[in-house]
């Protein structure tokens, strides 16, 4: 995999969705991995080598978002650096530094789907577990929700040799939601073997213990 050259840069602009970040390991269907690792900051604003007022995410670490407390509808400004490589991370941008609220959101918070008040810390998305989630569904429904959740995946291709790495949608809310769907079962290929497909087999294991509601 070819590193690219890393650039600081500076964005500003108005957050549009805030959503874990995380890490999803894949091993045929033996095993489903998922280890949150920040917040996604989804952000349509300015940023340097972008076009004037576009669509770009940033990573953020959780101590940022303790410190700042992002939200839908909040200005803010930062630094960040391009990542290294393009198919390990989904982020536009991480290493993020000089975290600004410029203004803040006056949205209200909302009661039902999609839950747009601030996310929770990660411990919270580790104990609920998740589903898979339907990539237009995420998009269209659910983009907003703090609970809607973009993953980078590594699947373990030829075990200790090498991997394939692509990006998933996945869910972390109740299970009662409205707008979820799970979508189309999802290949896991395998060197030498046919592709097994993750059809949610997983999901129940990855949230045993919440109800419907939870």
């Amino acid at each position: 995999m070819q590193a690219q050259e890393q650039k600081k840069i500076k964005f500003s602009g108005t957050v549009i969705s805030v959503q874990p970040r995380s890490n999803v390991w894949r091993y045929r269907l033996d095993n489903r991995n998922h280890g949150t690792t920040g917040y996604n900051i989804f952000i349509r604003g300015n940023a340097e080598g972008k076009e004037p007022d576009s669509e770009f995410v940033v990573a953020i670490s959780e101590n940022n978002q303790k410190k700042v407390h992002f939200r839908i509808g909040d200005e803010i400004t930062g630094t960040a650096w391009t990542k290294k490589y393009d198919k390990l991370e989904y982020a536009d941008y991480y290493r993020a530094g000089a975290l600004k609220k410029i203004s803040e959101s006056n949205a209200k918070e909302c009661s039902k789907a999609p839950w747009t008040d601030e996310v929770p810390e990660l411990s919270v998305y580790d104990q609920r577990g998740c589903r898979m989630l339907d990539a237009r569904t995420w998009k269209s429904k659910c983009f907003t929700c703090k609970w809607a959740n973009m993953a980078n995946v590594a699947i373990e291709y030829d075990w200790g040799v090498s991997q394939r790495f692509r990006f998933e949608t996945f869910c972390y809310g109740p299970k009662n939601c409205v707008f979820y769907k799970m979508g189309k079962p999802r290949a896991v290929p395998y060197k030498g073997d046919d592709s097994s497909y993750d059809d949610g087999c997983l999901d129940e294991m990855l949230t045993y213990g919440r109800d419907d509601e939870e």
